[in-house]
Formats: C-alpha cells, sequence, structure tokens
C-alpha cells in the first residue's frame, strides 16, 4: 500500500487546479464518485499482471475532487459516492445473522470467482485500505457520503430457495438462470467508514445515522442555502424509510439529496437487478419502484436521486405526489476499458479484462441565480482530463456496450446536459444563510 499512499500525496502536491472555476456566491458543485469497486480490485493492479495499476486511475481521481474543494477556493461544495467502493466479498455463504434467520446458500458458477473467503487477505490488505486512502485525501476538508453496495458487503451467496438453473426464465419462479443472490454483514463497511470511524464521528455536518453508518444524514451549505443528503443502503426496509422520514421532518424545508446504490436501471426505468431482488427472498426490503412509491414521492423535499451500480448513465423527471419534479440520475462508467487500450494497443486481452472506468465521473453544477435555476450535468475524465464533449471518438469507445440503441448525438447527451429547477426558489424558500446546522 506505501505506493498508493505515496501516489496519493503527490496527486494532491502536484496537480494543477483545471478545469473547473473558482466558486461563485450563487453557485456550487456537487461530485459524485461512480463505483470504484475495478479501481482498488486487487486483480487490477500491476503486481497480478494488469498493463496498470487501475487503483492509481482511483486516486488520482480523488486527488482531483481534493483539489477543487471550496477550502482551496474550488467550487466543490458536497461529494458523494454512489456505492461498491471495492470489489470482493469476502464471504460466499450466509453472514452469522442471516444464517440464524434460516438463510441458506448452494454453490454458484457465478460466485465461485466473484465472492470466496479466499479473498479476504486482499480485501483486507489492499482493497479496503486503498479504498480508505483515497478518502482520507477528503476528510475534514469537505462534507460527504457514502453509501454501501453489494460488493461492499461482508457476504454475497445465492439463495438456496432459488439456485441457478439454466432452463430458469425471469418471471417464472427464479430470477434468472443464475439464481437470487441475497447479502449479508456490513462490519467490514462500518470498520472502514462507519459512523464511529475518524471520517464522520463529531462532524458538525454528520446530523444522523441508522444501522451504525449505513445510511446517513448530512447537512451541507453552499450557494446560501442548507441542503440535506440523506445516503441510504440498498434496497432498504422499512426502519431505514421511517428513520429517513424522521430526519427529513426534522429538517423540515431544506432541499433534500437521496442517494443509493441499487435505483434507476440503464433505460431509464427503476427496478432491481434480475439478480439481485432482495424483497424475493425478504420481503421487508423496498425495491427501487416501492422506494420511490413509499419515500421519494411522499416527501417533497426530496428533488434530486443519484444511483450507480448498473453499467453506463440514465436520467428520469418525475412528478411526486405534489405535483413537483425530482430527477433521478444514474452515473456507472466501471466497465469503460480505453485507458486499457490506449496502454497496450493491439493486445488480444482488451476484450478480456475487466474495465476500470477510465477515471469518469459526474459533476452536478449548480446555478440557483434567482430566476435561473439549474444543474449542468457534466461527466469529466480525471485519466483524460477532458469532458466527455471534448473527445471526438468519446462515443465511438463507449456507446456500443453501454447503450447501442442511441445515436452518438443522445449518447454525448446522457452525460452532457442540463436540468432546469423553474420551481426550485418557489419550493424551497431560501434561510438564513448564517443558520447554524442544527443537531
Amino acid at each position: 500500500m506505501s505506493i498508493f499512499r505515496h501516489f496519493a500525496m503527490a496527486m494532491v502536491c502536484l496537480l494543477p487546479l483545471t478545469p473547473l472555476q473558482a466558486a461563485q456566491p450563487s453557485a456550487f458543485t456537487l461530485a459524485v464518485i461512480p463505483d470504484t469497486q475495478n479501481y482498488v480490485d486487487f486483480h487490477n493492479q500491476r503486481a497480478e499482471g494488469f498493463p496498470f495499476d487501475a487503483g492509481d486511475m482511483f486516486l488520482d481521481q480523488m486527488a482531483y475532487v481534493e483539489r477543487h474543494l471550496r477550502v482551496h477556493g474550488g467550487p466543490i461544495a458536497f461529494v458523494a459516492a454512489v456505492g461498491d467502493v471495492w470489489q470482493h466479498s469476502p464471504g460466499d455463504v450466509p453472514d452469522p445473522a442471516s444464517a440464524a434467520r434460516g438463510l441458506r446458500s448452494v454453490p454458484s458458477p457465478l460466485l465461485a470467482s466473484a465472492a470466496s473467503p479466499k479473498w479476504r487477505d486482499p480485501v483486507l490488505h489492499l482493497e479496503l485500505p486503498l479504498a480508505v486512502a483515497g478518502y482520507r485525501m477528503i476528510a475534514g476538508k469537505v462534507p460527504f457520503a457514502l453509501v454501501p453496495g453489494n460488493h461492499d458487503y461482508d457476504a454475497v451467496w445465492t439463495d438456496a430457495r432459488f439456485p441457478p438453473d439454466a432452463t430458469a426464465q425471469i418471471g417464472a419462479g427464479r430470477p434468472n438462470g443464475l439464481g437470487l443472490l441475497l447479502l449479508g454483514g456490513l462490519d467490514l463497511w462500518r470498520e472502514s467508514f462507519g459512523d464511529e470511524t475518524s471520517f464522520f464521528k463529531g462532524r458538525p455536518w454528520y446530523v444522523s445515522s441508522f444501522h451504525h453508518g449505513a445510511d446517513s444524514a448530512v447537512i451541507f451549505e453552499a450557494a446560501g442555502r442548507r441542503f440535506l443528503h440523506l445516503g441510504l443502503e440498498m434496497q432498504p426496509d422499512d426502519a431505514v424509510l421511517d428513520w429517513a422520514r424522521g430526519v427529513i421532518a426534522r429538517y423540515h424545508g431544506l432541499p433534500t439529496i437521496v442517494t443509493t446504490h441499487q435505483y434507476l436501471r440503464p433505460d431509464g426505468t427503476r427496478g432491481p437487478d434480475t439478480m439481485l431482488r432482495l424483497s424475493v427472498a425478504e420481503p421487508w426490503h423496498n425495491d427501487p419502484e416501492a422506494l420511490w412509491t413509499k419515500f421519494i414521492a411522499a416527501n417533497d423535499q426530496i428533488f434530486l436521486v443519484l444511483n450507480g451500480h448498473e453499467e453506463g448513465a440514465a436520467r428520469r423527471v418525475d412528478l411526486n405526489r405534489y405535483g413537483h419534479k425530482v430527477y433521478q440520475l444514474l452515473s456507472d462508467y466501471q466497465e469503460r476499458r480505453q485507458s486499457f487500450r490506449d496502454v497496450a494497443p493491439g493486445d488480444p486481452r482488451t476484450d478480456h479484462f475487466p474495465g476500470v472506468g477510465d477515471g469518469w465521473m459526474r459533476l452536478l453544477e449548480f446555478d440557483l441565480t434567482p430566476g435561473r435555476e439549474r444543474v449542468h450535468v457534466r461527466t469529466h475524465s480525471t485519466y483524460y482530463h477532458a469532458d466527455a464533449g471534448d473527445l471526438p471518438h468519446y462515443a465511438q469507445w463507449y456507446k456500443a456496450h453501454e447503450h447501442p440503441e442511441m445515436s452518438d448525438e443522445q449518447f454525448l447527451d446522457a452525460d452532457d446536459f442540463t436540468l432546469e429547477l423553474g420551481d426550485f426558489a418557489k419550493r424551497f424558500p431560501r434561510e438564513q444563510a448564517a443558520r447554524k446546522t442544527q443537531r
């Protein structure tokens, strides 16, 4: 890990403050960190035969965020990470709490190489420390939040009631031929990013948590306003939603952003991953449509929802029960691999190695100037030092894998667009900027 720590420190100190501009009184940027699992995957490092250290790409991304924070005169006022912070779950059988509920596992060809106790040492000694090192770069400098993704659980296993079956069809008794996956245990998450870690304990902006930090509430100030951010675990149960409702009631009237790992799919629909339909096995989970109906649409403060998990980008806008718009954005670039092709042109392994992400992330640039409230969504690569629209081959590189049904123009529009917040000022009357964050 020493090489990664050295790299992290070097990147913060040496890279220039470009291309984001300095903070403006009525503007700020919210940085969205998409799934980072492939960057920190121990397989994707030189020591394992990968052509470069993908971990450096992750640290470069975090260095970019760090040097554009408001504390340095930049515009970034908040950072949201959408989950799958690391790659491997060290267990492929139910965690003790799940086993006590009677859950059992069966062998699965999918998990034979994706989740296993043999990954415990690499997870503990490389993947988690690398992930933690990245967030240490911004710790104490900006309010931020992470949510756990399915890869961040202690155990991922195939439910014995829904085993692999090559003849099964989606919706015909089993979610698909690979069976149904369940998740359990967040001890490693709590040790790394829980509410008792130095990342969050005692921070005045970290105002509430649930399940020891699997769910979190953060208040941040920007453009003369206070915002509430709720980070929710994947397909949260009703107890989580009750906690979140209580937080919203406590901070009544604040514009609220929700981040959860799995919600919007690449086609713009809300629904579970076919292999991770947690509510099938444990009915108390709320799948994305239930999360929308029971919680998001029912709470008028929520105006923005962020998620990752499924490859690509998507957006949709729906009216909540009060007739107000809720903007929903999927951001996940983990399978992008042009960087590998650049480093090893002509290498026959190019299409067989996993993608890493190519440094792509989302920058939500808010302009809350009265009468023109809007959010410009930019997709920026810290590897290519460019926005999506700056690269003439952007669609050629990625469209066929992510959205082959789109034209080049549509594909670029999915990653560079503006959300008009026409009713924002009326919906959220401005507070006194100096009002102290409540506890």
